[in-house]
């Protein structure tokens, strides 16, 4: 087993050395879409819903792994040539300033228009009502995620070690929104 194991993932380092874009979508779509049918079970969700789950998987191909790989890259070329402690804090804050707020942004206006399918004005309203929360939870857990993937992965990896985080980051998520629920129907 454990040589299947090896030989798979010197097969997917192959293809991240070869079609790294390529490669880091499908991951991300992957984790995504992996994510999002567990999370629908931990719900209580009978039926699997096909339709949220490929949406969910055409995020994460579509713009979460591109947006990573393009961001690293970007990264990497803004602070060639420098190491250390000091230019890990400028680069996590760098991302928890500027891409982190964007993407909260971009995810919360797909998911209620693509994913949910409701009208803009539904979705600015609840943006206006949950967005400053959504950021600041961000702001408590993925700047550690941050600073883990800068000081100890490696370049090439950086994607998939944010998506596998994510994945497991939405299935807590789903946890916390079903405890509230369970709470407010038990009382």
């Amino acid at each position: 087993m454990s040589e299947l194991v090896a030989e798979s993932w010197n097969r997917y380092l192959e293809q991240l050395r070869r079609h790294p874009l390529r490669t880091k979508a499908i991951t991300s779509g992957v984790l995504a879409g992996c994510s999002d049918a567990i999370a629908q079970k931990i719900s209580g969700i009978k039926k699997l819903q096909i339709r949220r789950l490929l949406l969910i998987m055409l995020y994460g191909f579509a713009y979460a792994g591109p947006f990573g790989h393009f961001l690293h890259k970007l990264m990497d070329y803004l602070f060639r040539g420098k190491k250390g402690n000091s230019t890990i804090v400028k680069k996590v804050l760098l991302e928890q300033l500027t891409t982190s707020p964007w993407n909260n942004m971009i995810f919360m206006f797909y998911y209620g228009l693509v994913i949910e399918g409701r009208p803009l004005v539904l979705v600015k309203n609840k943006i206006k009502k949950d967005y400053a929360s959504v950021q600041l939870t961000s702001w408590r857990f993925w700047p550690i995620v941050a600073w883990i993937n800068y000081r100890y992965m490696p370049l090439q990896l950086r994607v998939l070690f944010h998506s596998f985080v994510a994945s497991c980051w939405a299935i807590f998520l789903n946890l916390k929104a079903r405890s509230v629920v369970t709470t407010i129907k038990a009382s």
